[in-house]
């Protein structure tokens, strides 16, 4: 892939944003995500998978974060006793350690789920100071056991708000509002998007007028929830063009991978998977059949998508990479 306007590679990567690399760029960005490593597991095994993936150039690699868990333990009496754990912290540590071993830029994901406001906004802080000026909005999942989300006290309980205070930062206004001399940070805000409806929207109308909430307080671009027919996804591109939504739409491809995804899947994000595809993981008899299944759909999508003309396809590894780099190679 080309680098826009035929820009150094190290300048193209540390100077320009997100939002920057996709109006500049000569075709369709290839980017991806990763999940921090499980607490006590080293980095290692996230440099292997980047290390699989960066010859194909991505444009920027997305990191998760993951709010605190409630786990209940027996002690010796037979009670039960409530711990708070984070089972995958460092989402910031890790994004600056592959922003600088790669010359890459990174894009870590804020959450409104489990933070306060000083909390995110010293997240932020901490960001600006390490050189990280791209940031993924996100409200978060409800609490595990929970079936709605509940804010932290003080916290934000939509992702319009964590962006608005985001955006407040790039102009210098912070929590404490007798700061003085304050330094505005600079970053560019993606915001998620649903092709086929967030799961607690009551409709698809109001889905994406919430969208719209989001764009309006100063998301630059949207990436969408995993999707598994194209149909779905350039339908939901209209319907933002519609909506007066004229941010960048990036595509978000998960493929399938191992048998039990197309029950998994819906379940857990709330999508549909398109009747061929379920019927060719029920012939496979292996896990390798259905890997394969997968990596033969992605790359069917990603085909498709690209001479749709969209900005960018976002790939959820979820820690593979041998099956993305299989599909980027004969897609891109």
């Amino acid at each position: 892939m080309r680098l826009p306007n035929g820009l150094p590679r190290t300048y193209d990567i540390l100077n320009m944003s997100v939002i920057d690399k996709i109006k500049n760029a000569g075709g369709p960005l290839f980017t991806f995500e990763l999940l921090p490593p499980l607490k006590g597991h080293s980095i290692e095994r996230i440099y292997r998978t980047i290390d699989r993936l960066i010859e194909f150039q991505p444009a920027y690699i997305n990191f998760t974060s993951h709010r605190n868990e409630i786990t209940y333990k027996e002690r010796p009496d037979g009670l039960l006793e409530k711990r708070v754990t984070r089972i995958r912290p460092g989402t910031i540590a890790l994004a600056a350690a592959v922003k600088y071993k790669y010359n890459i830029t990174v894009v870590p994901h804020i959450l409104c789920g489990g933070f306060t406001k000083e909390e995110t906004e010293n997240v932020l802080i901490e960001m600006n100071f390490l050189g990280i000026d791209d940031v993924l909005a996100l409200r978060g999942d409800p609490q595990k056991g929970s079936r709605v989300f509940v804010p932290e006290k003080d916290g934000h309980t939509h992702t319009r708000e964590l962006v608005k205070q985001i955006v407040n930062m790039n102009s210098g206004k912070y929590l404490e509002e007798s700061l003085e001399d304050t330094s505005p940070t600079n970053f560019c805000i993606g915001v998620a998007g649903y092709p086929e409806k967030h799961f607690e929207a009551p409709n698809k109308q109001t889905d994406m007028e919430n969208l719209k909430q989001k764009v309006e307080a100063g998301a630059s671009y949207i990436v969408t929830q995993m999707f598994f027919d194209n149909s779905k996804f350039l339908r939901f591109r209209d319907e933002c063009r519609k909506s007066g939504i004229a941010v960048p739409v990036i595509a978000g491809i998960k493929p399938v991978s191992a048998l039990n995804d197309i029950k998994m899947l819906p379940q857990t994000f709330h999508i549909d998977v398109p009747n061929d595809l379920v019927n060719a993981i029920k012939k496979c008899t292996s896990e390798n059949e259905a890997r394969e299944v997968g990596i033969e759909w992605a790359t069917m999508q990603s085909k498709e998508l690209i001479k749709e003309g969209i900005p960018g396809i976002h790939y959820y590894t979820l820690g593979r990479s041998d099956n993305i780099a299989r599909i980027v190679k004969a897609s891109f």
